[in-house]
């Protein structure tokens, strides 16, 4: 399903830039050139040619390996992108790991003691979290940590202290999906008969709730994590702008605002490219946490070689 969905995303983003308004021609030189200088260079950059005509041609190109060239810069998109995208993939990975690493363990103690006052905390955080926009959050977090306490720094990319408060900001709402959804499942699966079984048979708690339990509600929360981090990969846009970090996100809204289509085009591709990719390893990683699925596969794929 990758190749449908590259195709999909590319004609997508292309047809919404063919119909934004905005001249590239004279983006690039001006309101001071002539018409004929206009006509000219809108001829070589095949602006003259029908919609479906240039979008075969950038598909054609894009296929051997060349995004063209951004109109802003007249440098290579690929180039453009290939230094860009490592910010973009730290903050992602960064902003997914912390809320991994609290989200998951915090909802379970949540749905071990449910109806306690942790229990209580823990969702009205969840809730507070969700409703929290992103730059606002991000703000707030400049104010205390930057200009009122100063141990943290509030603009650039210069080292790993740059990238804390971007990605606390950008794990705001994942960490509350996964906070709320590894609650809603581990509840579901703690009443199930095995889990009676288990504990009846003398087994620890721990080893219930983490060996039996939490395997089984992992799969939802696994989903959720796949999803959240390619929203990850083209959500941090706005937190990017906040802490001016140089990264994809920075880079489209230039290019948005320049009407420069080979760069948001390309820059939106590679996004929808490594979260479908993240979606590939979501589904994988499903036959490790539940044989069972592993298992259906090889049946159904046994019962069609039979057929």
């Amino acid at each position: 399903m990758l190749i449908p969905v590259i195709f999909g995303v590319t004609f997508l983003i292309f047809t919404i830039m063919n119909f934004t308004p905005g001249d590239p021609a004279i983006m690039i030189l001006g309101e001071g050139a002539t018409p004929e200088a206009y006509a000219a260079l809108r001829e070589e950059m095949g602006l003259n040619e029908p919609f479906l005509v240039r979008y075969f041609l950038y598909i054609t190109d894009a296929l051997r390996g060349d995004f063209g060239r951004s109109y802003r810069t007249n440098i290579p998109v690929f180039q453009e992108i290939a230094t860009r995208m490592p910010y973009t993939l730290n903050l992602a990975v960064t902003s997914t790991l912390i809320a991994i690493v609290i989200g998951i363990p915090i909802g379970v103690l949540s749905a071990v003691r449910q109806y306690t006052i942790t229990d209580n905390v823990a969702l009205g955080t969840s809730l507070l979290l969700t409703s929290m926009p992103a730059f606002w959050f991000a703000m707030m977090l400049i104010l205390l940590f930057s200009l009122k306490w100063r141990i943290l720094p509030s603009l650039g990319a210069d080292s790993w202290r740059h990238f804390i408060l971007p990605a606390i900001a950008t794990s705001a709402n994942t960490l509350a999906s996964l906070l709320r959804m590894t609650r809603s499942t581990m509840l579901e699966v703690i009443r199930q008969d095995y889990i009676r079984t288990a504990r009846a048979k003398g087994a620890k708690e721990s080893r219930v709730i983490f060996g039996h339990a939490l395997r089984n509600a992992l799969l939802p929360v696994v989903t959720i994590i796949g999803v959240n981090f390619g929203i990850a990969l083209g959500g941090t846009i706005v937190v990017e702008q906040v802490f001016a970090l140089p990264g994809l996100g920075q880079l489209m809204v230039n290019a948005i605002r320049s009407k420069d289509t080979p760069m948001v085009v390309a820059a939106v591709l590679f996004a929808a490219i490594i979260a479908s990719l993240i979606n590939l390893i979501v589904d994988i990683v499903y036959a490790y946490i539940d044989p069972r699925l592993k298992s259906k596969y090889v049946k159904l794929k046994t019962r069609k070689v039979t057929t």
